[in-house]
């Protein structure tokens, strides 16, 4: 009997391998307060299951997962499964007050949500408020069972985790800053799995180890969860192969350094190769505009086994602060891996061509004394986004009137040298509003990203929730409509979830509106967010219900 239970099993995953394979996935994420030590300074900090950072979710391609979060916190909670596509399943997607009202103190709410076709490194963070800075972990989403990565397999993977530290609650920090009308205190530290590594004046401040074997070779699962600030990240004398970013495979490539966006993924590959001995790992900030970042560089230490604890550290040197050339070579190096397995589908022929604007403004605000009776503000378009009060998905289900409307800008209302200073003599304000652009199921769409320099011009991560896109093109200065898509890439583009805007310049992505919901679009420096760099597609049913949006689960909490 035992063999033929065998027999069918084997002729099954033969058969119907998806059936065999896929599986159910649960975990319980409790929301709760720790309190944790870093800087030589305590303080209470929100977190998953008492873990900073949170636990890693694992799962592979084709399971579905099931992660109850129970919030026992004061805050309103929600979780974002930052780079899931979530078919169908927008109620699952976590931003508070898009697809779902956030789940209130002492509830729960479950997210159901199948991984199709997707494999790699994403991540999950909170999605209110500013608790993403200590509610975030991995997501790692391993390939089915018996199938390879394009690359090398390692003999060992390691989640490398970077983020952003305050010795004040963050809360009060983004609070004051929305009192006074101007920019937020930056952080006091980058921390690499949770610590900074060794400071002045805190003896005490330990840093990561990573633990490496010679010859061996690792495969490093990088993931910048800072709120506000993209990061150089490189080991001393060692080349990392870039083989895949925002869990889309990559053409391999070697470099020593990377640059990567809050909200963006990265996996490379390193082999320790070199003499046997402790080498530093740094992460630092890279901006090149004139606004103030947290400048203490987070270390850790690459640790060869057997290296005596009195080993000095061989030591490497960050880029400059501003060292564009440095982060363009990287962006400018990614390509799809375009293989007959994972080809590279690009959208040809385009439905939707849009111009969006993404960039600051000033806006009146009486209350407002340390800006003067003014306060910085940020849009899409000219529309500086107003959170609803009801969930823009559940509005859009339930056809519930007076929430949003449709009538959101497919191209800027005023056009002037947007890479250039403050428009000659017009208002540097913005509109209030909470508009959607309308998308047709399966249609496709050319968004074009163009900073402006309103106040000053500047980088900005955008991240679209529920697709990937293609990033095609980038360029300095105000994007030629006639010139610049000639050189696009259609063939072999890197495809992402979040993409760098470079300061002074534009980004342009393709997708086909293939998930029926409401998607956030939303730059990923959370300040920005907070001041209204953000806006929804609303992406209408196709025919029959494998086109259509899933019916909302019965414990979707209500606003």
């Amino acid at each position: 009997m035992e063999l033929w239970v065998r027999f069918l099993v084997l002729f099954l995953a033969c058969l119907l391998p998806g059936l065999v394979e896929s599986r159910i996935r649960h975990y319980k994420f409790n929301v709760v307060l720790k309190n944790t030590t870093r800087l030589c300074s305590t303080k209470p900090i929100v977190t998953i299951n008492g873990r900073f950072p949170g636990p890693t979710l694992y799962a592979r391609e084709d399971d579905t997962v099931l992660v109850k979060v129970t919030n026992h916190v004061k805050y309103n909670v929600s979780i974002h499964w930052h780079g899931v596509r979530q078919l169908r399943t927008g109620w699952a997607d976590g931003p508070a007050y898009i697809t779902q009202c956030p789940i209130p103190p002492g509830q729960s709410y479950v997210y159901n949500f199948t991984i199709t076709g997707q494999r790699g490194t994403l991540l999950w963070h909170a999605h209110i408020l500013w608790l993403r800075a200590t509610v975030h972990g991995a997501l790692v989403i391993l390939p089915k069972r018996g199938v390879p990565y394009p690359f090398p397999a390692p003999h060992k993977e390691v989640n490398v985790i970077l983020a952003e530290w305050w010795k004040s609650d963050t809360e009060a920090v983004i609070n004051q800053a929305l009192s006074s009308g101007i920019a937020p205190n930056v952080s006091d530290a980058h921390i690499i799995n949770g610590h900074p590594g060794p400071v002045a004046n805190c003896s005490s401040q330990g840093g990561f180890t990573l633990p490496v074997e010679n010859g061996k070779t690792y495969l490093l699962r990088i993931i910048n969860a800072a709120l506000n600030e993209e990061l150089f990240f490189k080991i001393a004398g060692h080349k990392l192969t870039i083989v895949e970013v925002d869990a889309t495979y990559v053409k391999p490539f070697k470099t020593d350094t990377i640059v990567i966006a809050p909200g963006q993924t990265t996996n490379a590959l390193i082999t320790a190769n070199q003499n046997s001995g402790k080498y530093l790992v740094a992460a630092s900030p890279f901006m090149d505009s004139p606004i103030a970042v947290d400048n203490l560089t987070a270390t850790a230490t690459l640790d060869y086994s057997g290296t005596l604890a009195t080993t000095p550290t061989t030591l490497t040197n960050p880029p400059p602060q501003n060292a564009t050339q440095v982060a363009n070579n990287f962006m400018n190096s990614l390509k799809s891996l375009n293989s007959k397995k994972f080809p590279a589908k690009v959208p040809l022929k385009i439905d939707h061509n849009l111009l969006f604007t993404v960039g600051l403004g000033i806006n009146p605000c009486p209350t407002c004394k340390a800006g003067n009776g003014s306060r910085v503000v940020a849009s899409v378009n000219n529309v500086t986004f107003v959170m609803p009060t009801t969930a823009l998905l559940q509005a859009h289900v339930f056809n519930i009137s007076g929430v949003f409307t449709t009538d959101f800008p497919g191209n800027p209302p005023n056009t002037f040298n947007f890479s250039g200073g403050p428009p000659a003599n017009a208002s540097m304000a913005t509109i209030n509003g909470t508009k959607l652009y309308r998308l047709a199921y399966n249609s496709t769409v050319q968004l074009v990203l163009q900073d402006t320099g309103t106040i000053a011009p500047e980088n900005h991560p955008v991240h679209l929730h529920g697709f990937n896109f293609y990033a095609v093109g980038r360029g300095v200065g105000n994007y030629n409509p006639k010139k610049d898509p000639k050189k696009f890439n259609l063939v072999d583009p890197v495809e992402r979830n979040t993409v760098g805007v470079p300061s002074g310049g534009w980004a342009a992505i393709r997708f086909q509106a293939d998930n029926p919901g409401v998607w956030f679009l939303h730059c990923h420096l959370e300040v920005h967010t907070t001041w209204g760099l953000k806006m929804a597609f609303l992406v209408d049913n196709g025919k029959g219900p494998n086109e259509s949006i899933l019916p909302p689960p019965s414990d979707l909490p209500k606003c």
